[in-house]
């Protein structure tokens, strides 16, 4: 066979990072349904136009509001929707009516298909309590909850009876025409840090990846969840290494990710070097990058979004970059993302009017 004919059928393999000859890129569920194989590769095309622009909570609430259909923060300031919508499932596994954030979910359910049905894509975390001491997800007084929570560990079926009440509420995600709404759940998350049970030096390698691959098996097979799209986020990392130490495994995550806070004067430069180390692991193996979780804890810079956020992830292939919520209550959390009188309102509206970040109107 002739060389150039041999260069043109590398092409895909170089550009999405897969194994098999000239196809479309596909999720790690080999029986992901149709949806979430269309959201997967529409994300990989995304990522190569721009950045997608996430709020965690964004349809749930803002700032002086709760509960309106239609309405969010960032439309607000400037006239559009996030593309990316985040939501929280704690107290979930308690059998609640409301999550830990104070959001019913009813409401929630609603939201999600209200978001799926505008074209909005929807990213679920779950900070679920610690199945060995019954304590928030940030209880870290046990390093033998991960170990607990694994077949023949003493909590392995209070586990299961969580994962059940998960499974049951992510098949409740329905269109109106009853297909399932394709998620990106994100369980698990900065796990190279040591806050959560889940945390580094709470648990080992071995136990931390054994966990995940558990949960996603279980769903998968026991539960026959398969609109799920898994991603996979750490804390700051330094190096490559670092980021794949507890990665569990091709077969099981779909987008690699990290979560950084804007918490120093270094902050560009790590938020730089994770957004390298992320977008570089995907592209090799073919998966979705983005930056998970954002913000400035204090609400005071004015020039964030462009100076702080764009100028340095604009290198970058990025799927999107997502801020945490915008509490109702304002004296309980400072407000991450944008909203009318903000400080940083109008240098909002310069993020959003520049060619790299994209919003709902530009991914319908």
């Amino acid at each position: 066979m002739p060389k150039t004919k041999i260069y043109l059928l590398l092409i895909p393999v170089l550009f999405f990072g897969l194994s098999t000859w000239a196809s479309e890129p596909v999720p790690s569920d080999p029986k992901a349904t149709p949806q979430a194989v269309k959201l997967y590769q529409q994300m990989l095309k995304l990522q190569q136009k721009g950045m997608m622009f996430g709020h965690q909570d964004a349809f749930a609430y803002g700032t002086t509001w709760y509960a309106q259909e239609g309405r969010s923060d960032v439309k607000d300031v400037c006239g559009d929707h996030p593309a990316i919508i985040g939501w929280e499932l704690g107290h979930l596994e308690l059998g609640d009516a409301y999550s830990l954030d104070s959001v019913y979910f009813d409401n929630i359910r609603k939201g999600v298909n209200y978001a799926d049905k505008i074209g909005a894509i929807n990213t679920i975390s779950w900070h679920f309590r610690n199945a060995l001491t019954g304590g928030t997800a940030w209880d870290v007084t046990s390093k033998k909850t991960v170990a607990s929570m694994l077949p023949g560990g003493e909590k392995h079926e209070l586990y299961r009876q969580y994962l059940d009440k998960l499974a049951t509420f992510m098949l409740s995600l329905k269109t109106n025409n009853g297909k399932y709404i394709p998620v990106l759940f994100r369980p698990f998350h900065e796990h190279t840090g040591s806050w959560f049970w889940w945390g580094k030096n709470l648990c080992t390698v071995d136990e931390y990846k054994t966990l995940w691959r558990f949960t996603v098996n279980y769903l998968r097979n026991e539960k026959n969840i398969h609109h799920l799209l898994f991603s996979y986020s750490t804390d700051r990392v330094e190096t490559t290494g670092e980021y794949l130490e507890r990665y569990p495994g091709d077969d099981l995550i779909d987008l690699v990710g990290f979560d950084l806070y804007d918490r120093g004067a270094d902050y560009q430069s790590a938020l730089g070097n994770c957004a390298k180390i992320v977008t570089q692991i995907a592209a090799e193996k073919g998966k979705i990058a983005a930056v998970t979780e954002a913000g400035d804890p204090s609400g005071k810079q004015t020039a964030w979004w462009t100076k702080k956020i764009l100028e340095t992830l604009r290198p970058y292939n990025l799927s999107y970059v997502l801020v945490w919520r915008n509490s109702f209550t304002k004296t309980k959390d400072v407000p991450f993302g944008p909203y009318p009188g903000s400080p940083s309102e109008s240098d909002f509206v310069k993020f959003y009017n520049d060619p790299k970040t994209l919003f709902l109107k530009d991914i319908r």
